[in-house]
């Protein structure tokens, strides 16, 4: 295979693992928003235990259970995104890998570890069932 294809697979590759990070933070706004809903129904008990009705008549009314966007709670966009562009894109990476390279990935990262490791070093074993702890 020629250097450029493995670049441009390593590329593709890296591209979808920042997707992948992506994904997580959209994954994290969604649990961390989720959870801030939940902790609003102890600020509304105890305004109500400390007689601030009026307040607390308005952080039920007009945050808890609030859309994020117009239509929409967190769980929808996380699966939007899931389907419009997450799944679709990891589909296409993954289709292009067979295709070119008959699905083997890190293909860029194999090739620096080969030129990197010293041969016969006990800590530098090709193979995991090599590397035997002392």
């Amino acid at each position: 295979m020629s250097d450029t294809t493995v670049a441009a697979l390593g590329a593709l590759s890296k591209a979808l693992e920042t997707t992948e990070r992506a994904r997580g933070h959209l994954y994290s706004f969604h649990q961390l928003t989720g959870t801030a809903d939940l902790q609003l129904d102890e600020a509304v008990r105890l305004l109500r235990q400390a007689g601030h009705t009026v307040q607390a008549d308005r952080v039920e009314q007009e945050i808890v259970g609030r859309n994020v966007i117009p239509g929409h709670w967190t769980f929808q966009i996380v699966e939007a995104y899931d389907a419009t562009y997450y799944r679709p894109f990891a589909r296409t990476e993954e289709e292009i890998r067979q295709e070119l390279a008959d699905g083997q990935g890190h293909l860029y990262e194999a090739e620096m570890r080969a030129a990197r490791r010293t041969p016969g070093h006990p800590d530098h074993p090709v193979l995991p069932e090599e590397d035997t702890p002392p």
